[in-house]
């Protein structure tokens, strides 16, 4: 054991030493330190349910705004559910606008948007948690309305530029030309993401700040838009034959998930970078100064109330040397 936890320690002095290791090794840990799986589950579980009202406003919205030209409104329809690989195609399909008119529509519309916000809800508070905002800093009820309301919009409009320029550049024979399309549609992705790690948070945040973390992670979902459909044609295929709807919906939620925690991963580039939190020690103690930072902030999180002053005090003495084996 002694040999093996001398081995730990070499290995942890060295990855201190180089920021290509220490970097990633401390969004890692926080990423841990946060729970952001669980968070990531979460999310997935929410745009799963939000995923089909949303869809639904966006056909009726389609079809009021582009009632004459019926080309344009299917091609921006398929183009935008073309981002759902493993059930885009089925919802395509079967959607259809909600058939009403007047205070009907109106309030068949506002239930399919209230239904629809629990996901961006529920990312302001992944934001919130990554960025450690005392919950005394965190948005009230109406203010994380408005802001999933304001994002719901910009959502619509990038998501619908991305997918239809993701679909021309897809169904292209052109090389050059469809690597072009897929260049503007991670660009948009980028603008998307900006938007989100900004809007999202109640963290006093730049537009530097959050700009890392939304290359990371416009360039991961590009990527996850590009072999979702890889994964439905050769991974499902065979499953579906066998397990029929319910291996669909596993593989949607398997890709949501993906998409959230290399979302939350992003924040996390964005937190550890502002913050300055690495390097952070594989064995403690000894803690780093970065150690120390986290552990101060992740106490000064559970601030409730405005009267209220959460300080941290750390043992530099116990936190330099590691216990001896008498000290238990």
């Amino acid at each position: 054991m002694e040999a093996a936890e001398k081995v730990v320690r070499r290995v942890d002095e060295a990855h201190q030493r180089h920021p290509w290791l220490a970097f990633p090794y401390a969004v890692i840990k926080k990423f841990g330190d946060d729970q952001a799986g669980n968070l990531a589950a979460l999310i997935s579980y929410y745009a799963f349910f939000s995923l089909f009202p949303l869809m639904l406003v966006l056909v009726t919205v389609l079809g009021m705004v582009l009632q004459r030209n019926t080309e344009l409104r299917e091609a921006i329809q398929e183009s935008a559910l073309a981002n759902f690989p493993v059930v885009g195609e089925e919802i395509s399909r079967n959607v259809r606008a909600l058939d009403a008119t007047g205070l009907t529509l109106a309030v068949g519309i506002a239930l399919a948007l209230w239904a629809g916000l629990g996901v961006l809800k529920v990312m302001q508070t992944a934001m919130n948690t990554i960025w450690n905002v005392p919950y005394r800093h965190r948005p009230n009820f109406l203010k994380t309305l408005l802001r999933a309301v304001i994002m719901l919009a910009v959502l619509g409009v990038i998501t619908i530029g991305s997918a239809v320029a993701g679909g021309i550049g897809a169904g292209n024979d052109n090389l050059l030309l469809s690597l072009v399309w897929v260049l503007v549609s991670l660009v948009l992705n980028l603008a998307l993401f900006l938007l989100a790690f900004r809007i999202l948070t109640s963290a006093d945040v730049t537009w530097g700040d959050v700009f890392p973390g939304a290359l990371v992670a416009a360039i991961a979902w590009t990527a996850l838009q590009a072999l979702g459909g890889y994964f439905v044609r050769h991974q499902l295929e065979g499953a579906t034959e066998t397990y029929g709807t319910f291996a669909t919906v596993i593989g949607l939620l398997a890709w949501m998930y993906l998409g959230a925690q290399a979302t939350l991963l992003a924040a996390e580039v964005n937190v550890v970078r502002k913050r300055r939190l690495w390097p952070r020690a594989i064995v403690q103690p000894p803690l780093t100064d970065a150690d120390e930072r986290a552990l101060k902030i992740y106490a000064k999180v559970e601030e409730r109330r405005p009267e209220e002053d959460v300080y941290a005090r750390i043992d530099r003495a116990a936190s330099t040397h590691p216990p001896s084996r008498d000290e238990g």
